[in-house]
Parts: structure tokens; sequence; C-alpha cells
């Protein structure tokens, strides 16, 4: 008998090994997709210049290619829980990676302006599928108990990427074209898509149901009203933009109505009922308006204030990528140790310990400081984003969570897009405004940059209130 439970147990042994090694490449697989997905929101910041020289084309216009991204994703994200539910996740992980791959050969091969956005909105529409759903999936396969460990690498995924796309921008354009920075999308993806055939699995329960076309026509509303926030101080036709602005928030209303009146809504609002999860729902989309606008915003100041090259202000964000990408597993485990509240009371106060001294001390900037800025803001960011979207699954019931990742990501995205739209456009009026008055053009530039810490410095010291509001909870059942 004994020679028999021996060899039990190293058959058991064996299988456990063997079911923690294919989770291991499950998980691997599944990270490295999205991080390859997530660095192509941020990539082309840094490379605008080129764009506008290649295709003869304003700021105005190219910017829509990081602009349009972001609103296209803002639109397929409620999708996402609908299709996890009615697509086995491994199928639906092959045809999100079809799609991105797709999108960036008709970047490669673009004749104009159109074909390259016709790509990245192919692109968008793919991740704006694959964030809600790998977080939901993440979530799903991890126990409560080591949930924020696993969102800890999560959100080193998601907000380390963010902030390494300008920085690997920048080093393609100094070695190759713009082209080159999409091949490097086109290769791993394409390698993510053979290693997925063998290591991804369905895990997520089907439920299948039939999707209300009506709600997703009215979610376009989000690109309206984004779409007309962007158009604020530039010359345009405002009869059409105010006649767009009111259709577009009658779309949203409509749909925000018939979530509460379906059985089966596209985007199950009422989770919005759970205070823990509202609190989460704000604070993850208030750090990551700190977050992106970090990343969009310094590399201008960079070039423009301080004066050095596209390559040098890539450079510039790598301390603060190391920073986010060394705390977010950390922060993680911090959250299971100590509660959430703590953790994210401490990143907000990072977070606007770093706005108030840009804000402060905008016209005695150096490249050394600003880097160090950088890195506390992101790193308070770690403390705050994944550890918030931990809390709000945690708040709800485990059947919710998919559609409770997907209106956090959504509203993230919604706000992050506004964050930006708003932070160009306090710059750029700013600016005007002063040199109107007869400031030199070096210290205008600085007042329009101040006046945009200074917004965020309020932004994120709302952030820190509702930080104090956190209630560190049980799981629902």
């Amino acid at each position: 008998m004994r020679p028999r439970a021996a060899a039990f147990n190293l058959l058991e042994e064996f299988l456990v090994q063997t079911k923690q090694t294919q989770r291991f490449w499950f998980i691997a697989v599944l990270l490295v997709g999205t991080f390859t997905m997530s660095i192509s929101q941020s990539s082309l910041s840094t490379a605008y210049p080129t764009l506008m020289q290649y295709f003869n084309l304003p700021a105005a216009t190219i910017q829509w290619l990081t602009t349009g991204f972001m609103l296209v994703m803002c639109v397929m994200m409620p999708v996402s829980p609908w299709l996890l539910k009615n697509i086995p996740f491994k199928r639906l992980f092959l045809g999100i990676l079809v799609i991105f791959d797709v999108g960036t050969l008709i970047i490669l091969l673009a004749p104009n302006f159109v074909m390259m956005m016709t790509g990245r909105v192919l692109e968008a529409i793919a991740v704006g599928v694959l964030f809600p759903a790998y977080q939901s999936v993440m979530l799903m396969i991890t126990p409560e108990t080591k949930r924020g460990s696993t969102m800890g690498v999560a959100g080193l995924v998601m907000g380390s990427a963010l902030a390494v796309g300008p920085i690997i921008s920048g080093i393609v354009l100094r070695f190759t074209t713009w082209q080159g920075l999409f091949v490097v999308f086109l290769v791993i993806i394409t390698l993510v898509f053979i290693a997925s055939l063998f290591t991804i699995k369905s895990v997520m329960t089907l439920a299948p149901s039939s999707i209300d076309f009506i709600s997703i026509i009215c979610s376009v509303g989000i690109i309206g009203v984004l779409y007309v926030v962007n158009q604020i101080g530039q010359a345009s036709n405002w009869a059409f933009n105010f006649a767009l602005l009111a259709l577009s928030l009658v779309a949203l209303a409509f749909f925000v109505w018939r979530q509460f009146q379906l059985t089966q809504p596209l985007l199950e609002l009422r989770v919005l009922k759970t205070f823990n999860y509202d609190l989460a729902v704000l604070l993850t989309a208030i750090s990551y308006i700190a977050l992106i606008v970090v990343t969009i915003i310094f590399p201008l100041y960079y070039q423009k204030v301080l004066g050095v090259s596209p390559f040098i202000s890539g450079l510039a964000l790598v301390p603060g990528a190391v920073v986010l990408s060394i705390l977010n597993p950390l922060t993680g485990k911090l959250a299971d140790r100590f509660g959430f509240k703590q953790v994210m009371l401490t990143g907000m106060l990072l977070i606007c310990l770093g706005w108030l001294i840009l804000t402060l001390f905008a016209a005695h900037m150096n490249l050394g400081l600003m880097m160090i800025l950088a890195a506390l803001i992101e790193g308070g960011n770690a403390f705050v984003m994944m550890p918030a979207v931990t809390l709000g699954a945690n708040a709800l019931p485990d059947q919710l969570i998919a559609h409770g990742t997907a209106v956090i990501t959504t509203v993230r995205q919604i706000l992050g897009s506004a964050g930006v739209a708003v932070a160009t456009l306090i710059l750029v009026n700013a600016t005007h405004v002063l040199q109107n008055r007869g400031v030199d053009i070096s210290q205008a530039q600085i007042g329009g940059y101040r006046a945009v810490f200074l917004t965020f410095l309020i932004v994120e010291l709302c952030g820190l209130v509702l930080a104090f509001m956190v209630r560190d909870t049980k799981k629902k059942a």
C-alpha cells in the first residue's frame, strides 16, 4: 500500500505543478498581449512631429490618432461583459489579437492619414474589448485574499505600458521610421497569437443572451461629448457642435435609463448602488487622469520649455515608469495586508504633493526635478489605481465582476480622455491669453503649464477626500 500511496502522492503533486505551470503561462501570455496593446495607446505622443511632416497635416488633426483611439475604446468597453458571457474566452482573445494585427497591418501599408486612422480604429476596438475582459478574467481566477497582489501585476501592465509607450516610441524613432513602431506591435502580437493557441483556456462561465444594439448605438454619444470637448478653444462650427453635444447627451441619458429597464442590460449600472464601488470608480479614474496627463503633457514641457529632443523627452519618462513598475505589485500586497484605505490615502497624498510642487515652482523646473516629480506622481498612481479596481470587485458579487470592471474601465477611459482634452485646452488658451497681454512667449508657456498643474492639483485633492471615505469591508456575499 505504501508504494501505491507514494505513487499517488507523486501523481497528485505532478498534477498540481502542471496546473500551476498552465496557470502561469495563461497569465503570462494574457499580460504580454495586453501590455503590447496598451503601449499602442500612448506610443504616438512623441511621434506627432514626425507624423505631421509625413502626412503634411497640423497637430490638431494628427492628435486624433490618440484621441480617436481612446474614444473608440470607450464605446467598446461596455460591450466587453456581453462578449465574455457569450463567446468562449479563448476564441474571444484570439479574435481580439487578429483584429489588432489587421489594424496594425493597415497602418503599415497606409498611403494616407484616413487609412492610418482606419487601422487605429481597429486597434482601438481590440484594446477596448480586452482591457475590461482581461481584468475580469484575472479577478475570477484569483482567490479574494490574493486579488490585491494579482491586480498589482495587472496594474503593472496597464500603468507601466501607458508610461512606457512614449519611451519606446522615442527609441524606435531614433533608429527607424514611425512604421518601425507598428512593425514591433505586429511581430509581438503575432507571436502572442501563436502562443495563445496552446496556453489560453476558456475560463469564464457562459450565459448566452441577445445583445441590445440600441444601447450600443446610444453609447456612441460618448464620442460626441468628448469630440465637442476637444473642439473648445478651436475655430469650428459651433452651431454644429452644440447640436452634436445636445444629441449626444440625450443619447447617453437614454442609454443609462435603458440599462435600468432591461433584464439583461448591456452594462449593469446597478453596481453603482454600492458605496465602496462608487468610490473605487472615482478613485481609479482620478488616479488614471494624473498618470495619463503626466504621460502626455510632460513630454511637451520637456520639448517646448526645456528644449530637449523627442528622444530625450521619451527617455526622461523612464524613471517614472520604473517606479510605477516596481511599486504596482508591491501595493497590491500592501492592500491585502493593511487594507485599501491606508494604501490609497498614501497614493493620493503622493500625487497631490507632486502636483503642488509643480504648481508652486513651474517657472524653476529643470529636467532632473521634472523626472523626480513624474516618478512621484506615477508612484502615487501605483498606490491607487489597481487597488481601487480590486476594492470595487470585492464590493460586488462574483456574477457582477465582469460588469463592474467594465464600468470602472469605461469611466476611467472617458475621464482620462477628458483629462487630456482639458489639459491641452487649458495649456493652449492660458498661453494665448498671456501672450495677448504682452507676456514673453517663454513666460507665457510656463504660465500655461502652471494653469494645467493647478487644475489637476484641484482634481487630485478631490481624490484625496474620496480616499478618506473608503470603508475597508469584507466581500459582498
